[in-house]
């Protein structure tokens, strides 16, 4: 009985430790990225980082565990005082946000974006407005768009109404100019979200015909109009929202695929799994719990959903969103 008390208590002292060494490593990264005069932030975490060293090496308990957290405290207070905004000179692409007035069951959405792509980084902005009926709404598709890691991946919703009309929703970091996109900034307060409202032929062909190395896969999911109608009304939600007041992106809360579990009240989100933080293999898992059907094994079907040839081929056709689906398992049209 005594040794498992002190194998208890040493298990609960190293967990504490461990979490005030994640703690300090989070906060000292936290000044290097977020303070905002950019030459105090390598000297402000250099002197955090050596300040909780000397701590524990000089100072005794309980204090050096005092003063930890107590630092922690004060750099997670300042770090939540930093505010997102909707005023700042963005990237072509994501200076205007879209937003939708909804009336009885008709949809008008402003502002969405239908890039002339030349190159992945040389293109035309175009934003139209359009309405939608939302009885007319039919189709829920996920697209996988996957690089570099098969562990991550950018997923996009896309709905799909009778008249043939479709209407994607991406979320993304919305970027300034001369910002570029990193996996590590994106844990820290340096992008904001945004939703891109776009057509199939901007942020689809943007990923299949110009960047290098994006696969991307298409997946019918298995939902009623209803179902969709509810999906499609929560991503409007979200962005009037953004809309009106700007949110930080990040990378493990707020990203691509957990910000659209989160837009949902918690009584109606699916179960948690890993594959949803880890969302490269996120078709996997509706796979098995039978969000996507198909009679086909698992490997085989995602290799015949890769629609890369077939955006190609379409490029920029009219009917490029029919182009892209036909003849694809798990699709009828």
């Amino acid at each position: 009985m005594i040794q498992s008390k002190k194998f208890l208590c040493c298990f609960g002292v190293s967990l504490i430790w461990v979490f005030l060494g994640v703690a300090t490593l989070w906060a000292a990264a936290a000044l290097y990225f977020d303070v905002r005069i950019p030459w105090l932030r390598l000297p402000l975490a250099a002197v955090y980082g050596m300040g909780m060293l000397t701590v524990w090496i000089l100072v005794r308990r309980p204090w050096k565990l005092v003063v930890t957290g107590s630092g922690f405290v004060v750099v997670v207070a300042w770090w939540f005082t930093l505010q997102p905004s909707n005023n700042r000179d963005w990237l072509p692409d994501v200076a205007i946000l879209p937003y939708a007035e909804i009336t009885g069951n008709q949809i008008a959405i402003h502002n969405i974006r239908n890039c002339d792509y030349r190159t992945e980084t040389d293109y035309d902005v175009h934003y139209y407005d359009k309405t939608f009926d939302l009885d007319q709404l039919r189709t829920v598709d996920l697209y996988l768009v996957t690089w570099g890691s098969p562990h991550i991946a950018h997923t996009i919703v896309s709905f799909g109404f009778t008249n043939g009309d479709y209407v994607c929703f991406s979320i993304e970091t919305r970027m300034e100019k001369g910002e570029a996109y990193s996996a590590l900034r994106g844990f820290f307060r340096q992008f904001e979200l945004t939703y891109i409202i776009s057509d199939e032929r901007d942020v689809i062909r943007l990923r299949t015909n110009y960047r290098q190395g994006e696969e991307v896969c298409l997946y019918r999911l298995q939902m009623t109009p209803g179902q969709g109608r509810e999906l499609f009304l929560d991503y409007l939600r979200r962005v009037d929202e953004l809309h009106e007041r700007a949110e930080w992106y990040n990378a493990l809360t707020d990203n691509c695929t957990t910000a659209i579990r989160t837009q949902r009240t918690a009584s109606d989100r699916a179960p948690w799994d890993w594959r949803m933080l880890l969302n490269g293999h996120l078709d996997e898992l509706l796979y098995e719990r039978g969000a996507i059907v198909t009679n086909l094994p698992f490997a085989e079907f995602k290799k015949l959903s890769n629609i890369n040839a077939r955006a190609k081929v379409a490029d920029k056709a009219a009917d490029f969103s029919q182009q892209i689906r036909e003849g694809l398992p798990g699709f009828n049209e």
